[in-house]
């Protein structure tokens, strides 16, 4: 049996008349930027999170670099963040020229280590962006605790988190809903995925709000008078239609990977891999069902051997990426990210995986570690 990693044909059965239907729907009205389709999708999905105001963009990575910009960090700023993210969490610090700044992870999710932010903080500190890592949600309480007595903002990197909750006084509050402002990624393979690059800020602010739409959109609120620089990051209406078809079913198929998981962690159980604990305050929404181990190479070789897709997210960490040698770290500055990009293997999980092809993928991890005793 062949597994592949990710299969986006079988979610999309599921919503190809309705996306088709949308898609002309924009076409016929010409409403190609901008107008009813962004607008109906930006309060359907801020409503989703459980925020006040929704602002569409290109991507993810405009979505942190924009949220950066609209809550005041500026060049010359450090913002700390975690080493074990895709490299796009740190360009949107480093490109308009503030500093990454890293701290280590916690060793069963691989989120932020809170208790490590406070020592990281210093007179140059302006924001702090926790990475939802594979949909696993920060504690963002205990985060803001560590930086409760400073002018600090908490940006959410929600990119891999659509629907994540936390627990938060007696009621799950969803990601990307409790700092400043939370950042989305729509790549195609996401949780809610578009028909090619979108992404999305959500915040509590009309203000960071309103500086989102100026600073996506060449800085202009009104046509051809542009109050500040700006550059051209909008969502466009064609994928804003189709997230809101999708939108619809997000639930349904954060369900599916709930389930899956499950089956994986049952299936799983006994042998020598890591495999997700989420806190009990916390849902994961695998965007990702990841394990570790320390035979990851030989694994990962030997379920490709057998027709099963798997993944690496992420093989090297950010502070030793040529990208970032300026910053002069070094190996073993940050053991915990270190150990998660050497044992670190991401199995199949999308929406429409069956059950028998995670038992075979189980299956076919047990018989590996049963010729690797």
């Amino acid at each position: 049996m062949k597994v592949p990693f990710v299969d986006l044909s079988r979610s999309f059965a599921q919503i190809e008349e309705r996306a088709f239907d949308a898609i002309r729907a924009v076409v016929s009205e010409s409403s190609f930027v901008g107008g009813r389709f962004l607008e109906e999708f930006e309060q359907r999905f801020a409503e989703w999170c459980g925020a006040g105001f929704a602002v569409g963009m290109s991507s993810g990575t405009s979505a942190i670099r924009l949220a950066l910009a609209s809550c005041g960090v500026k060049a010359g700023d450090e913002v700390i963040t975690v080493p074990n993210t895709f490299i796009a969490t740190v360009e949107a610090i480093s490109q308009p020229g503030a500093k990454p700044v890293f701290v280590d992870i916690e060793p069963l999710t691989g989120n932020m280590n809170a208790e490590l932010v406070g020592e990281a903080v210093t007179e140059k500190t302006s924001a702090v962006i926790p990475v939802h890592l594979y949909g696993c949600p920060c504690s963002i309480e205990k985060l803001s605790a560590a930086i409760s007595d400073r002018p600090i903002v908490v940006v959410e990197d929600a990119c891999q988190a659509h629907g994540a909750e936390s627990l938060v006084d007696g009621r799950w509050v969803r990601a990307g809903s409790q700092g400043a402002a939370g950042c989305f990624s729509f790549y195609p393979t996401k949780n809610l995925g578009a028909f090619g690059e979108a992404g999305a800020v959500v915040t509590g602010s009309e203000v960071v709000a309103e500086k989102l739409r100026m600073l996506r959109d060449h800085g202009q609120r009104d046509k051809n008078v542009h109050e500040i620089e700006g550059s051209n990051e909008r969502l466009d209406s064609i994928q804003a239609a189709v997230l809101s078809v999708k939108l619809d079913s997000l639930e349904q198929w954060n369900g599916q990977r709930r389930v899956l998981a499950r089956t994986y962690g049952e299936l799983l159980a006994g042998l020598p891999v890591k495999t997700p604990k989420p806190p009990d305050d916390a849902r994961h929404v695998y965007h990702l069902y990841v394990l570790l181990s320390e035979k990851r190479d030989a694994l990962m070789k030997f379920l490709s051997s057998r027709g099963i897709g798997t993944a690496i997210h992420y093989p090297s960490p950010i502070h030793l990426q040529p990208a970032y040698s300026q910053l002069a770290h070094k190996e073993g500055d940050f053991p915990e990210a270190e150990k998660w990009a050497r044992e670190v293997l991401s199995l199949p999980m999308f929406p429409g995986l069956r059950r028998e092809e995670v038992e075979h993928v189980a299956g076919t991890i047990r018989e590996f570690f049963q010729d690797h005793r």
